[in-house]
């Protein structure tokens, strides 16, 4: 393959990533390993077809092993305090949410991916309680008779 057609498909696969709606730096990755075939191209490398699937394959798979993981935590999770900040939080729910299904809620002026981790469905209009975090999503569940002793999480 021409060095421009990775360079170009090196770039297509970062607009993919950054423009997924929950990106996990998978295809960012996969981009750059096609973006350093490319430029090893460039810069007058001659390398068979074989050659140049194989380099990006290698490259790809190394960089997602060895870096990752690492940039993920250090972007979207694990930061200090994330999780108790949000623990205890009794938002309101405005759809009906099963046992293990998904909704968004409103939480500290942002809207959050929530999944109802608990038994029973949560009712629209009802409140959930923030038991944790799965990635950047707030585990819920049903806030008990006691949710009106806590503050609700609400938009002003």
């Amino acid at each position: 393959m021409p060095w421009w057609a990775w360079l170009i498909g090196g770039a297509l696969l970062a607009v993919i990533e950054l423009t997924a709606a929950d990106a996990a730096f998978y295809f960012i990755f996969i981009g750059v390993a096609a973006f350093l075939v490319g430029l090893l191209q460039l810069t007058g490398a001659e390398l068979a077809l074989w050659e140049q699937w194989l380099l990006f394959a290698s490259f790809a798979i190394l960089s997602m092993v060895l870096f990752r993981e690492k940039l993920y935590k250090k972007l979207r999770g694990n930061l200090p305090g994330f999780d108790s900040t949000m623990n205890g939080t009794v938002v309101e729910i405005s759809e009906d949410v099963p046992a293990g299904g998904d909704t968004h809620v409103r939480l500290h002026g942002s809207r959050w991916r929530a999944h109802n981790v608990g038994q029973v469905a949560i009712a629209s209009g009802g409140h959930g309680r923030v038991v944790g975090t799965a990635g950047t999503a707030l585990n819920i569940v049903a806030a008990g008779g006691d949710a009106d002793e806590q503050p609700v999480a609400r938009e002003s």
